[in-house]
């Protein structure tokens, strides 16, 4: 992660970031053993810790509500502080959640779940693309993403699920 300077070349806000030259770092996630609202929060929790805002893309407003639900109860804390467009304040939402190319809060990390597709990745850290691996068509458009990305020249690493549940990197 680079940090961003001001003008003078002084460090900027911390947990402010440039993404990398060479363009986001990308990772696909392959769940086959839980489910998206099994794995989704402990990545957003480990996005918030490195300091980093998060903006989580679905593929429709109905998945943005059942996310915006959900974050509320999924953490041990109590609740991820998150937000979407009708909820206001946008540009303030540690973890904005949004069904369109936004980025308000200035995210350094974008996840793409429930079948949103990847469009708009320049100026992010990191790339998180989760699929359903118990769904054809989901395997199927991920593969085609990371064809995408490759013949961009773009690195991406591919995780699976584990028996014992943890995440194997297996490209």
């Amino acid at each position: 992660m680079s940090t961003k300077t001001d003008k003078k070349g002084k460090p900027g806000k911390p947990g402010e970031s440039t993404p990398p030259e060479n363009g986001p770092e990308i990772l696909f996630y392959h769940l086959e053993r839980a489910r998206l609202l099994d794995v989704l929060p402990s990545l957003l929790e480990k996005s918030l810790q490195r300091g980093w805002q998060a903006v989580v893309q679905a593929a429709s407003d109905k998945q943005v509500e059942a996310l915006n639900s959900a974050l509320w109860t999924s953490s041990d804390d109590g609740f991820l502080p998150h937000g979407a467009a009708e909820d206001g304040f946008s540009d303030q939402q540690p973890i904005y959640l949004t069904q369109i190319a936004d980025n308000p809060n200035s995210a350094a990390i974008r996840f793409y779940v429930g079948g949103a597709l990847p469009d708009q990745i320049e100026g992010y850290e990191r790339i998180v693309y989760l699929f359903d691996g118990q769904n054809d068509e989901a395997v199927s458009d991920a593969r085609k993403q990371w064809k995408r990305f490759a013949s961009e020249q773009l690195a991406a690493t591919y995780w699976k699920q584990s028996d014992g549940g943890g995440w194997e990197k297996k490209a």
